[in-house]
């Protein structure tokens, strides 16, 4: 019952990180395309607030990966990471 409840939790907080990762990828591409402007403070900071967030999760896997030159795989890489985690989690669930 525990267990569950903890699996739930994670489960929440992966789908939160997730979703942030998604947001910074989409304002980081308006802004890189100028379809923002950086004189747009709100998103700006946004931007800014999430990118401090996810630094320290992303550069870990960042100075694991290969340098692919403009694009960066390391949000990528953490989606698919954090997929196989609940992808793990379900099957605790299921076992226990």
């Amino acid at each position: 019952m525990i267990l569950n409840m903890l699996i739930q939790i994670v489960d929440l907080l992966i789908s939160v990180l997730v979703m942030l990762i998604i947001v910074q990828f989409v304002i980081g591409l308006l802004l890189a395309l100028n379809v923002i402007n950086t004189s747009n403070q709100f998103l700006v900071a946004i931007y800014n607030s999430i990118n401090s967030l996810l630094e320290p999760v992303l550069a870990p896997i960042r100075r694991i990966m290969p340098n692919t030159g403009a694009i960066d795989f390391s949000p990528l890489v953490l989606i698919l990471g954090l997929q196989l985690v609940l992808i793990v989690l379900a099957n605790l669930r299921a076992a226990g």
